[in-house]
């Protein structure tokens, strides 16, 4: 259950008090998405702040450890143990930050590296702030690795970034936040890209950090289920505004403010139109395998081989979408990547529309990628910051030699079908919200009509609500356009809205497969069974 602070009557370790955040550039209007929040949180607290997307929630954190771009303006005050962040000079933040103060990113790809080895990046918070020699450096690392759950993390020590899942980057970024032993840790969405199971386990680690150090937690989350399970306080905020704050169970249970009400109602629900009969094969899937060499010594040789994907089959009819679930690093995205022929494949087959694209190269599958689209796990990564929304979505179009002005409309009609204002379509992707850009490379592959979509956890940054609106999207262009989709996703109340059936992996191999409701009512496989019982968990935990 929610731990409650030792003494209710100690300062604050953090006071945010009437904060303004206002944005001014040059030839731009002026606006203000934070507009005087307060809040505080004591020692052992953990305080989350929840609403939609674009609401303000990860602005207001970064504000607090000062990392806002030079044409932020603040006004109010920002007090951390005391003392004015807002007033502080750099070199006071440089020293707070990573060290008494501590943030998990939301978007881990792009906060670490590529260049430097996990190793080196989580040995660097260390020695940037402690006196250790690099061995010392080295076992705290591999603690920490194995404390936030990376499998074997000798072998991760010389991995790099891309080398990892998305889980697994978000785990390093959890280690770093933690090397420390922050006084205040800001977490922001620190378990979008983690399995329900994995979810558990960081936040259980965080409780339990929070017992043994009294560590403060500002959480900031739309998962609503884990903040109500791990959170003491709750902050809600709309438009840049903090409507409600409470105690958790008595906010969960009488919320009193209307937009509260609606966050709590929002949850993806209802299913998939069914699959026509007559439906033909559109993917076949035999076999596959994509296998990674270990390579060590002067000479490199194979030493082994990490098994992403070892001898899965499966089919998808036209208009059918089927689920896959599983934890991170099981496979799911390397099964994605294969499927689109966006990594090697080590043997097995694939035929897409009655044509076996397993061995064709590059320049022979140029065609066929209009009929076969993926949106990416990290829409920042994945979108080009030097090109405009209007460009990004376009560029498809453009490769199809189209007019100008029939891209334009395309584009216009693919922001609508994701609920943004198309008038948007002339800014640039560092200008919206995390789940803004998700929406907006959902519009990039819709645009094109495909026939086969790929989605790696398309919802994993969205809120509720937003994620409820891409499920109701989704089913409905399904319905549209006859596409087949293939649903990367670990959070299985999604699946369980949009997928037809479903197919559950572990450690590259399939646990289990069958149809949605089967599947969810009487699995078969303990591993499944484990994942239900993560998922829906409805009980504190103790």
């Amino acid at each position: 259950m929610p731990l409650t602070p030792a003494n209710n009557n100690a300062a604050p370790l953090l006071r945010v008090d009437k904060l303004h955040i206002r944005f001014q550039q040059t030839g731009m209007a002026a606006t203000e998405p934070v507009q005087g929040v307060s809040f505080e949180i004591a020692t052992g607290e953990m305080l989350a702040i929840v609403g939609e997307s674009g609401s303000g929630k990860s602005l207001t954190a970064q504000a607090i450890m000062r990392l806002l771009p030079s044409h932020a303006h603040y006004e109010g005050q920002i007090l951390f143990q005391g003392e004015n962040l807002l007033q502080a000079p750099e070199s006071r933040l440089q020293a707070l930050r990573g060290d008494r103060i501590a943030m998990i990113f939301q978007e881990p790809m792009t906060s670490l590296n590529p260049l430097h080895t996990i190793e080196k990046q989580i040995s660097e918070m260390l020695l940037t702030h402690q006196t250790l020699s690099k061995d010392v450096a080295k076992t705290r690392t591999l603690e920490l690795l194995h404390e936030v759950g990376i499998p074997e993390p000798e072998k991760r020590l010389n991995s790099y970034p891309h080398q990892l899942s998305g889980g697994q980057r978000q785990r390093v970024m959890i280690a770093m936040a933690l090397a420390n032993n922050p006084a205040l840790l800001i977490a922001d969405e620190p378990t979008t890209a983690l399995d329900v199971t994995l979810q558990e386990q960081i936040l259980q680690l965080i409780q339990q950090l929070r017992h043994k150090f009294g560590l403060a937690v500002l959480l900031i989350s739309h998962d609503l289920s884990l903040v109500r399970r791990f959170a003491d306080r709750v902050a809600v905020m709309q438009h840049g505004l903090i409507v409600e704050t409470n105690h958790t169970e008595p906010l969960f249970e009488q919320p009193q403010h209307a937009y509260t009400q609606m966050l709590l109602a929002a949850e993806p629900d209802g299913q998939p139109q069914p699959v026509p009969e007559q439906a033909s094969t559109l993917l076949d899937v035999n076999q596959l395998k994509v296998w990674f060499p270990i390579k060590q010594g002067f000479w490199q040789r194979t030493v082994g081989y990490i098994k992403g994907v070892d001898g899965i089959s499966l089919q998808l009819k036209a208009g059918e979408t089927l689920g896959v679930v599983g934890e991170s690093g099981s496979g799911k995205s390397t099964l994605a990547f294969a499927i689109s022929r966006l990594n090697q494949i080590t043997d097995g087959t694939l035929i897409f529309q009655n044509q076996e694209i397993t061995g064709l190269t590059q320049r022979q599958l140029r065609p066929l990628r209009k009929d076969l689209q993926i949106v990416f796990q990290d829409p920042y990564g994945s979108l080009s910051p030097r090109l405009s929304i209007q460009q990004i979505i376009s560029e498809g179009l453009e490769l199809l030699g189209l007019d100008k002005d029939i891209q334009e409309q395309r584009v216009i009609q693919a922001l609508t079908a994701v609920e943004l204002d198309p008038a948007a379509r002339h800014r640039y992707p560092h200008e919206f919200s995390g789940g803004q850009r998700q929406r907006i490379a959902i519009a990039r592959a819709l645009v094109l009509e495909p026939k086969l979509l790929i989605l790696d956890e398309p919802t994993s940054a969205l809120d509720r609500t937003v994620q409820k609106q891409i499920v109701l999207l989704l089913r409905r262009l399904q319905q549209e356009y006859g596409f087949a989709c293939l649903f990367i996703s670990h959070d299985l109340k999604v699946i369980r809205a949009v997928s037809h059936r479903v197919l559950v992996m572990r450690h590259g191999v399939m646990v289990e497969t069958n149809h949605t409701h089967a599947l969810f009512s009487a699995p078969q496989q303990a591993y499944t069974k484990q994942l239900l019982a993560a998922a829906f968990a409805s009980t504190p935990v103790l």
